[in-house]
């Protein structure tokens, strides 16, 4: 099991300089989050990944920025739109096999009028990625549909083996769930994790800052999916400098890093 830091946690630095403030302070595993259109040229995906293999990280995940469309763009009834939004979703699919990134994070629809219609539009952005050897995974986000453990519960029923999830410490807290909960229902499907501590002082903290059990949890990820990939996912607000990040990360990798050797020792 790999821990690592999403970009998204220096925003609003730019990407480059973000990867990189995490590279030269010793983080091995990322998640990149794109910002804007700019971002996704081969150009400057290429540079992400010449710095990635400079400073040895493994970029695991992608997220858009175009997350907060996709209600729109994926769910209507206007079909041209969801035709567009495919194409357009190339773009990251392509940026991710420049930089070896298998996970890209879907927050899908927040009124979505069937779960019929919630599958099919998903599959056909699952089995795009596919197409790009990318894997597509539903992240459980409060404001959506996919805050819910059983309407996801449900999705993964109907899609079967077509269907990856993202599972959010703090978005189940945001949503009242209990995030043990998303993955008694989801098992294995769980392919990436986004944590954070929580507590008296927020849902979102670093790692010591809260109450989050961690080894528990990453204990119960591993009994699912082994593979499974996490990283360090808060907003800029939440910490004082990136030194609160690396205590995090550490923290985080002392624990994946060490019940990993002990379940395979």
């Amino acid at each position: 099991m790999l821990a690592g830091i999403s970009t998204a946690c220096l925003y609003p630095k730019p990407l480059e300089e973000s990867l990189y403030d995490l590279a030269v302070n010793g983080v091995s595993c990322v998640e990149i989050f794109i910002n804007t259109h700019s971002e996704l040229t081969k150009g400057f995906a290429h540079g992400a990944a010449n710095l990635l293999k400079r400073f040895d990280v493994n970029c695991v995940s992608v997220h858009p920025f175009t997350c907060e469309m996709e209600q729109i763009m994926f769910f209507s009834d206007y079909e041209r739109r969801v035709e567009d939004i495919l194409d357009y979703y190339k773009f990251y699919f392509r940026f991710m096999n420049i930089v070896g990134a298998d996970v890209f994070v879907f927050h899908g629809g927040k009124a979505v009028r069937n779960k019929e219609m919630y599958c099919e539009r998903y599959s056909r952005l699952f089995r795009l990625g596919k197409e790009f050897g990318v894997t597509v995974a539903i992240e459980n986000v409060s404001r959506c549909q996919s805050g819910s453990s059983i309407y996801l519960r449900d999705l993964s029923a109907m899609l079967g083996n077509e269907c990856a999830f993202v599972l959010d410490t703090k978005q189940a807290v945001r949503a009242g769930e209990n995030p043990y909960r998303f993955i008694e229902l989801l098992g294995g499907k769980i392919v990436h994790a986004h944590v954070s501590d929580s507590g008296e002082l927020g849902d979102c903290l670093p790692v010591g800052k809260g109450r989050f059990d961690f080894n528990r949890f990453y204990e119960r990820l591993w009994k699912v999916n082994p593979g499974c990939t996490s990283v360090l996912e808060l907003y800029r607000s939440g910490f004082g400098g990136i030194s609160e990040l690396i205590s995090s990360y550490n923290i985080l990798s002392n624990i994946t890093g060490k019940f990993g050797k002990e379940q395979t020792g």
